[in-house]
């Protein structure tokens, strides 16, 4: 198999891949998935007052020494406090306050009880437990303190983080703003989904899997179009897509046959071929390119500059598709965005079915992780079927064999994948 290393390829594009630090704001309840673009400091403490964990009473420990069910201590009943309610009162000896969980605690108390431990009075209540100075009582700042950086720049907000930013009193999160990514689907054989399927047509299932997978990656996909089996309009498509996106993605025509419009299309616009052919099953004849767009003149710096678009040719099978999504654009992406979360994760594990298909070369295998043993799915494994991948979370490595003379996989063998 002709063509460079999975690895070879990845660093060839990282190398074009621009890093993204550009910013913005957006609203904290769509922050989700997004990455911080600056250290977030707490402006306050939190809580921002001495605090009950507990509903019952507030009060000075001092006051409960001795305290049983069979001798209760009696304390007058000043007030009720409920959370959100704040007194100004000081508690002296003798007295206590009716409190609910999450409500401030008044001066001069050192503990709280729990009302099962009293009658539940109201103008007094009898306590029937001692307790020990500071317990049942939350200190301001037990979350964080005023001047703590809780997040930092490059954190990618989970559903904790963005209660964390919540918690901080932040409507609007300084985060890098996404990539503007372009996807074409060439092919005259294909057609969108929704419309009645003609003779000798399939539906575009590539441009679904594409715009899909991106948004499970945190992108919304910047423009998608299926473009004609014509060199010059997929030309003036892919200069047009460059005048606004980050990554153009292509899926189709990168092989050699009479429609395989990619390679004459990126030289018509004028971009640099980096390399094509992936030493792989599938995605072998993908094609990676080079755009140096230069920008207009801005009235700041009265002169042209010039960046470089990186152009990802993925071939036309959905499985091929598939693969290179995982292998080759989540590296970039995660390059692009600064977000590591995005990166491969590998795991071993051991074959729990026989996988007779030859084997040639490197190998990807659709596959499902479960007890540390992988499974494979009933169905073709071909690189045109797309069905059979439903419900697998990774793509076995055909490079990790322990036996790289075998030409077939067999249970109980240890081997190596990726997961989805």
């Amino acid at each position: 198999m002709e063509g460079i290393s999975v690895e070879q390829a990845v660093e060839q594009i990282l190398q074009h891949t621009p890093v993204i630090n550009e910013t913005e704001e957006t609203e904290l309840n769509k922050a989700g998935g997004r990455i911080l673009a600056q250290d977030m400091v707490a402006g306050f403490d939190n809580p921002p007052f001495d605090r009950s964990p507990v509903d019952g009473y507030a009060c000075k420990a001092e006051d409960l020494a001795g305290a049983t069910k069979e001798h209760p201590v009696r304390l007058k009943v000043m007030e009720e406090i409920d959370a959100g309610q704040y007194s100004e009162r000081e508690i002296q000896q003798g007295q206590a306050v009716r409190i609910m969980t999450g409500a401030a605690i008044p001066n001069g108390c050192n503990c709280c009880i729990y009302q099962e431990d009293t009658d539940y009075g109201e103008d007094t209540v009898e306590v029937y437990s001692e307790q020990k100075r500071w317990s049942n009582y939350c200190f301001s700042g037990e979350d964080f303190k005023k001047g703590t950086t809780l997040l930092k720049k490059g954190t990618h907000i989970g559903y904790v983080e963005a209660a964390i930013l919540a918690g901080m009193g932040v409507a609007k999160v300084p985060v890098y703003r996404q990539p503007r990514i372009v996807l074409l689907t060439t092919g005259d054989e294909v057609v969108e989904p929704g419309i009645p399927l003609p003779e000798g047509k399939i539906y575009n299932s590539n441009m679904t899997m594409l715009s899909v997978r991106l948004r499970e990656l945190g992108i919304e996909s910047f423009h998608m179009e299926a473009v004609k089996d014509d060199p010059t309009v997929m030309s003036e498509k892919l200069k047009e897509a460059a005048k606004v996106a980050d990554m153009i993605i292509t899926t189709g025509g990168v092989s050699v046959g009479k429609k395989d419009i990619m390679h004459e299309s990126l030289r018509l616009m004028g971009a640099e071929r980096i390399f094509w052919r992936v030493k792989m099953k599938p995605g072998m004849p993908t094609l990676f390119s080079a755009y140096k767009k230069t920008s207009d003149i801005t009235a700041t710096d009265h002169c042209a500059s010039e960046r470089e678009i990186p152009i990802i040719s993925l071939s036309g099978n959905p499985f091929g598709v598939a693969v290179s999504i995982e292998l080759l654009i989540r590296p970039a992406l995660e390059k692009m965005m600064q977000d590591p979360s995005i990166g491969l994760k590998e795991v071993n594990g051991i074959m729990a079915d026989n996988f007779e298909k030859g084997i040639k070369g490197r190998r990807f295998i659709r596959a499902y992780l479960e007890n540390g043993k992988f499974h494979l799915p009933n169905g073709l494994h071909s690189n045109g079927v797309l069905s059979s991948m439903a419900g697998c979370n990774c793509l076995i490595d055909t490079k990790t064999m322990e036996n790289q003379e075998s030409r077939s996989l067999n249970a109980g063998d240890k081997v190596g994948a990726i997961l989805l």
